[in-house]
């Protein structure tokens, strides 16, 4: 530091004679004779002895920085932002994806392919955005129409079954011990335990208790669509199971002959003419005990 602060006053020639017989005496002092020789026809002004001591040592010495309290706030917020979109990313990613419709509800939304689904009441689905279009799969519990985007293979995983296409419209149920499967364009593979079957425009088939039947479809679209509820050779638990859940209410019935299977069509939106033709079909009486509970007893 003396040594810093004698070089400054030699330049300004402000040394004593003892200071500058010191200075002279030191082994750099021809470098600096020479140096101020070259800079002679310089002007130098007023000499701050502290200002030139400053910057000679921010020369030898950075000053640490200091970051103000509120810009410390500002990084620790920009990370809780950035950690909560790389979260958000994820959980919309990787996280599995479910999409389901209540009682008496139906939903219509679109996969990651822009493959248009609509799900029946009482029906869930569970899917995976990530790498969506070079694994085009997920699962299904209960009934969905499909509408498939052209793409690689698109499979439907069902308890009972699974359904495999390329790109068509389709439908697809399964409850409990029931599968059903119709193709309204295109092709599907259905695989149901060690059997395969590949259907195309126009053709179905339901697998119940192990027991295969194939039937031809003149509809464009599943009749639940349009607020019908269709069946095909099923007993009054299924008729009535299906009712509860377009109608979100509760059934009991009370009644000996379950054994008998109905195949027609019952609304979906008119509860007192569904009631009427299943009184009418299984010799019932419905009773409505309240909002949400209907009782079946034998006439």
């Amino acid at each position: 530091m003396k040594k810093n602060r004698l070089l400054a006053k030699w330049l300004n020639n402000d040394l004593s004679k003892d200071e500058l017989a010191e200075f002279e005496a030191s082994p750099d002092f021809e470098k600096y004779q020479k140096i101020k020789e070259y800079t002679n026809h310089l002007e130098v002004g007023d000499l701050n002895e502290n200002d030139m001591l400053s910057n000679i040592l921010k020369q030898k010495k950075a000053t640490p920085k200091v970051v103000p309290l509120y810009k410390k706030w500002m990084f620790k917020a920009a990370a809780i932002f950035v950690l909560a979109l790389i979260t958000t990313f994820a959980f919309n990613n990787f996280v599995p994806q479910t999409q389901k419709a209540s009682f008496g509800e139906k939903t219509t939304f679109s996969l990651p392919d822009n493959s248009q689904v609509v799900l029946n009441s009482g029906s869930e689905i569970n899917y995976k955005k990530w790498n969506w279009n070079s694994n085009r799969h997920l699962e299904l519990k209960g009934e969905a129409y499909f509408r498939v985007a052209k793409g690689r293979r698109f499979e439907v995983e069902t308890s009972l079954g699974k359904v495999t296409v390329l790109g068509t419209q389709f439908n697809v149920k399964a409850r409990k011990n029931r599968f059903d499967v119709v193709c309204y364009e295109g092709r599907v593979k259905v695989n149901y335990g060690n059997s395969q079957i590949l259907l195309t425009h126009g053709q179905s088939v339901t697998f119940e208790n192990g027991k295969q039947v194939n039937m031809t479809v003149n509809s464009l679209k599943p009749e639940w669509m349009d607020n019908q509820i269709c069946f095909y050779k099923e007993n009054i638990r299924t008729i009535l199971d299906e009712v509860e859940r377009q109608y979100n209410i509760k059934i009991e019935l009370n009644a000996k002959d379950t054994i008998s299977l109905f195949t027609g069509k019952i609304p979906a939106k008119d509860l007192d003419v569904a009631l009427q033709i299943i009184n009418t079909t299984y010799h019932l009486e419905a009773k409505k005990v309240s909002n949400n509970k209907i009782i079946f007893d034998e006439k």
